[in-house]
């Protein structure tokens, strides 16, 4: 099977088309639909971007939660006659645990693959079957697509890179290849599908887990846009520098952005994805109230931290389980008199397992009385893929062990307990009850419950055998990676860098020779937080940050933009809309008398620009509208006076107002007025002198002297730590300049102090009532910014009207640039559509402008 590896593919893919790869499943009769959703589900076309809102009332009236995950919760066997298969519950799966802290009257269904191939000619039985008996709905992948999807992007591309690994290896395998993205999202696209099938969009709750589904959420906000989804990451997630080296990582990022919420087990790893938000997307982070949100076009997406917990009624029906097997006795027999350090890991490469043993062999060495008596059960199970490197590990911890084992080794004892076959769960609990101490040394790892459940186990249940003297007090010890997810929570665990072997040795020496008093209190102290802290209130809290977090959006219009990975649902305040260009002409040629004000930066000069003088077509707008009679034109800027007034030479009837309204002028033929109180700036020699050693300390940073204000901007500056000595600066500030009449503000990339009587609003206020003073109050406002300073602009025009410095008939277009939450009722996209909204009203205005250099005696007079 050919699959281009073309980018236009890729589009193709992620809009729902799927040359050569997609052919082979449109033949294959579809699952029944079990839910009647109107004008959801089109047999022709079933990745249309459709909203779906209440024009299509729901079918039910209970909340819903659909789980969306690479496998389904599921054991699945083929029956001895060979007709058919049998299913059960996987009774270890945290998907299914987690329903403990759903409602009880919350209906679950699960979406997923299987772990065994179904026959395509069984596919269709098999899923009514699961379907009406477990309320699952699985996806069933092919061969082909799966491998590239499962054990070449996930396993050989994402996994490693989420754990720190970058593909140094000339070996091609180990490289990106855009064929195994395309297979990656195409898998993604069948799970989505599946969604359909089942989906209620006004009610149901949608909660994707894992890697292995992270542009999912684009698939169905494209689909659904006022759809209630969250996503949770099992594994860790990188830092910016390693992350960005992925080729698809905005496609992944924005994929993510179009969840309500995104969940991590620890701050660190929600701190790295919000760090690459920031640095590839140019998104910032708020946190009100204790919750962490990303602005992304309107939408507020919650970041969730709450680590994982374990199921403790397993754990204890295991245990009594275990108490029924021979195995236990045997088990005890075997380690009686020893002193048992226990290991269980995934065979992988990042787990650390032949560290650990390794420190076993320096612990032997340095502290020969563990000879004979100590012994590590280093307990490896099976690898849940084809993942790199496996064969090498494997032999390596192979040699490790023997060796150990040559050396310290004797009649009757072994150091090292290598088991490299699948253990029962019975018998890994009875491992667990009998260690003195568990130890894990994984490199990186997402979360880690192997501690939890060892805690639970050496607390024991009563009356249970696997559990030794239940009446005697409780007592466990770790020594843990300081680089897994459960670290921060166990504060009593010895945590070590598992790199330095010589390191881990003494923590595990100090582990197994503690007091047993010392034991005890830090085993009361896990267990406290373990059996608190279980899946159940893991699964109920994401819940509840789910339900707060998609409320907002529900109050809010919603439309979705934007082609392939970079669609996004846009929400806004049902009152804030686009500005109609067609609407503001027609208010426009009513008027008698128009105020028409104008941020500089952002509005009619790009941000981004590195010449920020104006265009000849900006400069031949303004000189059109300001030659109008009925207009009163202005620039509103936080820039100096100098430069505004030599760029806009030519606009000889163009008012300026300059460094946020400091200075202030009607025409050019006008002299400057001071519009602020304060003409003191000796607090410039306490404020200066501050910037300056944040200047020196940030590398791309500067400051911008102006008459009236001091800027410190970071534009160039690294954007996290120019972001960080932002927010320092400003509390230094505010601190030093207590006592001075200046207010310390930050902006875009900047911060800036300034007189606190001056800002855009009052420039507003001022223009407005002279206007009323001279007899021509204004019946049409024309107001538009791109930044915070804007606002101040926004604010008083909002209430201009009920003041009586507007007319009460006016025409009032407050519009900023860009789509994000403001003061103002439109928004325009960027500064080309502003440009265009201004020839518009140039090719209506009454009069051409005078040629360059034509006298126009007192301007003022004139535009009033």
């Amino acid at each position: 099977m050919a699959t281009s590896r073309s980018y236009t593919n890729l589009l193709d893919l992620a809009s729902g088309n799927f040359p050569a790869m997609g052919n082979q499943f449109k033949e294959r009769r579809r699952l029944p639909r079990v839910m009647s959703v109107p004008g959801i589900v089109s047999e022709q076309d079933d990745d249309q971007a459709v909203s779906v809102s209440s024009d299509n009332p729901s079918t039910i009236s209970t909340d819903r939660m659909i789980i969306v995950a690479n496998q389904l919760p599921l054991k699945a066997k083929r029956r001895e006659d060979n007709k058919g298969w049998s299913f059960c519950w996987n009774e270890d799966s945290l998907l299914l645990q987690l329903k403990d802290g759903l409602p009880e009257d919350m209906e679950v269904l699960y979406v997923g693959s299987l772990r065994v191939d179904i026959d395509p000619a069984e596919q269709d039985d098999v899923s009514q079957y699961l379907l009406d008996k477990f309320k699952c709905v699985p996806t069933f992948l092919p061969a082909d697509v799966l491998e590239k999807f499962y054990d070449g992007f996930c396993k050989r591309q994402l996994w490693p890179l989420f754990h720190y690994m970058l593909p140094f290896s000339t070996n091609k395998s180990h490289r990106f290849d855009r064929s195994l993205w395309e297979a990656y999202v195409l898998a993604n696209k069948l799970f989505f599908q599946k969604v359909v099938e089942v989906i209620n969009p006004e009610d149901d709750y949608i909660w994707v887990h894992d890697y292995h589904l992270m542009v999912l959420p684009t698939f169905i906000r494209r689909r659904f846009n006022r759809v209630k989804m969250g996503f949770f990451l099992h594994s860790p997630f990188p830092s910016s520098e390693i992350y960005r080296t992925l080729p698809v990582r905005e496609e992944i990022l924005k994929a993510l952005l179009n969840s309500d919420i995104i969940g991590f087990h620890t701050f660190d790893y929600a701190r790295h994805f919000l760090s690459c938000c920031s640095r590839m997307l140019g998104l910032e982070y708020q946190s009100k109230r204790g919750y962490l949100g990303l602005e992304y076009y309107g939408r507020t997406i919650s970041i969730k931290i709450m680590p994982v917990g374990i199921h403790m009624g397993r754990i204890e029906s295991v245990m009594r389980m275990a108490d029924e097997e021979s195995k236990v006795r045997e088990i005890k027999q075997q380690f009686e008199g020893k002193t048992i350090l226990l290991g269980v890991d995934d065979m992988d490469i990042f787990k650390g397992i032949n560290l650990k043993i390794l420190a076993m062999e320096q612990m032997l060495r340095q502290h020969p009385k563990w000879q004979g008596r100590a012994v590590l059960v280093q307990i490896v199970n099976p690898a849940r893929g084809k993942g790199i490197h496996l064969d090498d590990i494997h032999t390596e911890i192979q040699e490790s062990c023997s060796r150990i084992n040559r050396v310290f080794g004797r009649p009757g004892y072994e150091p090292i307990v290598f088991i490299d076959r699948s253990v029962s769960i019975a018998e890994k609990v009875t491992y667990y009850s009998l260690a003195e101490c568990v130890i894990v040394t994984a490199v990186r790892d997402g979360m880690n419950l192997t501690p939890y459940e060892y805690i639970a186990c050496r607390q024991g249940i009563s009356g249970s055998e696997s559990c030794s003297n239940v009446s005697s007090p409780k007592k466990s010890m770790l020594v843990i990676s300081e680089f897994i997810g459960c670290s921060p929570s166990l504060s009593g665990a010895i945590r070590v860098n598992p790199w330095n072997v010589e390191t881990t040795a003494e923590a595990m020496n100090e582990a197994i020779s503690m007091g047993e008093g010392e034991k005890q209190l830090r085993h009361e102290k896990h267990y406290r937080y373990v059996s608190t802290h279980d899946v159940a209130y893991w699964s109920r809290s994401f819940l509840q940050d789910m339900e707060r977090a998609c409320t907002d959006l529900l109050r809010k219009r919603c439309w979705g933009i934007g082609l392939s990975f970079g669609f996004r649902v846009v929400a806004l305040d049902p009152n804030f809309k686009k500005l109609s260009i067609d609407a503001m002409v027609s208010a426009y040629l009513r008027a008698r008398s128009r105020a028409i004000l104008l941020d500089y930066d952002g509005t009619v000069m790009p941000q981004n620009s590195i010449n920020k003088s104006p265009s000849k077509e900006v400069i031949s707008l303004l000189e059109t509208l300001c030659a109008d009679p009925k207009n009163v034109v202005f620039i509103v800027s936080g820039r100096g006076r100098a430069s505004l007034s030599e760029w806009f030479t030519p606009c000889k009837k163009l008012g300026i107002a300059a460094e946020h309204g400091y200075f202030m002028r009607w025409s050019q033929s006008d002299d400057w007025e001071i519009c602020g109180k304060s003409t003191e700036f000796g607090w410039m020699q306490i404020a200066e002198p501050v910037m300056k050693l944040y200047t020196e300390a940030t590398d791309g940073s500067g400051i911008e002297r102006k008459e009236s204000a001091l800027v410190w901007q970071y534009r160039d500056a690294d954007l996290g730590f120019g972001s960080a000595q932002a927010k320092e600066m400003l509390d230094h500030l505010e601190s030093v300049l207590a006592n001075e009449p200046v207010a310390a503000k930050s902006g875009q990339f900047i911060v800036e102090v300034k007189p606190q009587d001056v800002s855009k609003g009052l420039v507003a206020e001022k223009i407005f009532s002279s206007m009323v003073e001279k007899g021509n109050q204004a019946d049409f406002v024309l107001c538009v910014g791109d930044d915070r300073s804007d606002e101040d602009m926004f604010e008083v025009i909002s209430s201009a009207i009920s003041r009586k410095i507007l007319s009460p008939n006016a025409s009032v277009f407050a519009c900023t640039v860009g789509q994000k939450p403001s003061k103002a009722k439109y928004y325009l996209d960027d500064t080309s559509e502003v440009i265009n909204m201004l020839q518009s009203l140039a090719e209506e205005s009454d009069y051409s402008p005078p040629c360059i250099g034509e006298e126009t005696g007192d301007s003022s007079l004139r535009q009033l």
